[in-house]
């Protein structure tokens, strides 16, 4: 079994191994180049993550400065996408996420951990778990993304939530541990915030 295989199959593996450095240095220098970017500068920005991600749709907007393990190398992002600033991404394995997503300031979304024995952490082993995010979700600002965990569509993650489990679709999440709140419902056709009433026509 290669190394390359071990990032992505849930065993225990040493990141340190010379091959997986020489390509994570290669994908670090292009997100090096794409936090850089001046604000006028759209059209770059743009093909820099068509270079960088493993996929990523049209219209998709992240605010720089981005951090990612692999510059994005195993990201796989749907269309219309925003992500406000500083998304950090370990991308040691796959994660993925569906179209209309927006991620608020200072969200991170892992996929690596270590082992819990002592022994094992001292050799610096580790192990990875994707990530899935599901369609128009709104992960709020400073959110933490577990690995391995899997959101559903249409659900809004509260500011500040550690995601440690599961969270299925169509729900309001919010704590640490992230809990399901309630459920998306009639309400929220008629109200977009707390009491304030929505403008005829919107839907």
């Amino acid at each position: 079994m290669s190394i390359k295989e071990q990032l992505h199959n849930g065993n225990l593996y040493l990141p340190g191994d010379e091959e997986l450095s020489r390509e994570q240095s290669s994908c670090l220098e292009k997100l090096y180049d794409f936090n850089l970017t001046r604000p006028g500068e759209q059209e770059k920005r743009a093909a820099l993550l068509k270079e960088m991600f493993g996929e990523i749709g049209e219209g998709c907007y992240i605010e720089p400065p981005l951090h990612a393990n692999w510059g994005g190398k195993h990201v796989h992002f749907g269309k219309n996408i925003y992500a406000n600033f500083n998304l950090t991404l370990v991308d040691d394995t796959h994660i993925y996420v569906g179209d209309y997503t927006m991620f608020g300031p200072n969200v991170t979304v892992a996929t690596a951990g270590h082992p819990i024995l002592p022994e094992l952490r001292e050799q610096a082993y580790q192990y990875n778990a994707p990530v899935t995010i599901g369609r128009n979700c709104w992960i709020g600002a400073g959110v933490l993304i577990l690995p391995g965990i899997t959101i559903g569509d249409n659900t809004v993650i509260g500011a500040g939530s550690v995601v440690t489990k599961d969270i299925p679709a169509n729900v309001v999440a919010v704590g640490n541990p992230c809990k399901v709140h309630r459920e998306i419902n009639e309400r929220d056709k008629e109200f977009y915030y707390k009491d304030r009433r929505m403008m005829k026509g919107l839907l």
